[in-house]
């Protein structure tokens, strides 16, 4: 097993897209409160990742290692498309299904949001570019899978609850991952070279490191929106207990 398969198989396997948050959604068992939660918390990572992305392409000493990093940010600010950028797909799901965009900026975030993108940001800007590049590796890899999770349940939330919902954002995601994931795969193999210049052992400790801890984040961000779905029950347990006594 080369050391990208074994990188590709710690993300598939991870808790960050195994967990039982998605499992549910991917079969539309949402409220709309949970819906809610989903779309406001969910948009903390559209709108700043960007700007993170640029943090590590600036603190990224490979010039190869760049060029790949570089795709990744233009493909988020929509291939020179204003109207493909992201963040503004992003936003038109959030009008289709009735979330106001300043309410959705000034909403404070979960705990477990603002840990998974202080967390993300940390990493990507990390001195150590092994542990850099590992983080990012592990966002792409593990990207594909999460669509598969959150776009059939939305699906179904469009087809028996919200006719409108406009989901270009998520679909538009699906289609562009396979070059993100092969942007990814570049640049491992630029750093990995020849096998004069591989990684060191260290530098592959560091760069699985990266990617570990970047998805234990992405794991907590999951966990924090099934809690927040936990208090949300409870809560409307506990109004029909007192209404019916």
């Amino acid at each position: 097993m080369t050391f990208h398969q074994e990188m590709r198989r710690l993300v598939l396997e991870h808790g960050a897209i195994n967990n039982p948050y998605l499992d549910r959604f991917r079969v539309g068992d949402l409220t709309d409160s949970d819906l809610k939660e989903f779309a406001l918390e969910f948009y903390n990572f559209s709108r700043f990742f960007p700007r993170i992305l640029m943090s590590q392409l600036v603190n990224t000493e490979d010039e190869r290692v760049a060029d790949e990093l570089t795709k990744v940010l233009y493909s988020e600010l929509g291939d020179g498309q204003t109207s493909h950028r992201h963040e503004l797909l992003y936003r038109s799901f959030l009008r289709s299904v009735g979330i106001d965009i300043h309410g959705a900026m000034t909403r404070p975030m979960l705990p477990s949001t603002r840990t998974y993108i202080e967390g993300m940001e940390r990493l990507y800007t990390d001195g150590n570019h092994a542990k850099a590049l590992g983080a990012s590796f592990g966002l792409e890899n593990m990207a594909i899978t999460m669509w598969d999770h959150l776009i059939p349940g939305l699906t179904h939330q469009k087809l028996s609850r919200y006719p409108q919902m406009d989901l270009s954002y998520f679909t538009f995601h699906r289609q562009l991952e396979i070059t993100h994931e092969e942007a990814m795969e570049h640049a491992v193999a630029a750093v990995q070279g020849t096998d004069e210049t591989r990684m060191s052992e260290q530098d592959e400790d560091d760069f699985r490191s990266g990617v570990d801890a970047m998805l234990g984040y992405l794991e907590g961000f999951w966990a924090g929106l099934e809690q927040q779905k936990t208090r949300s029950d409870n809560t409307w347990t506990g109004l029909a207990r007192r209404r019916a006594s």
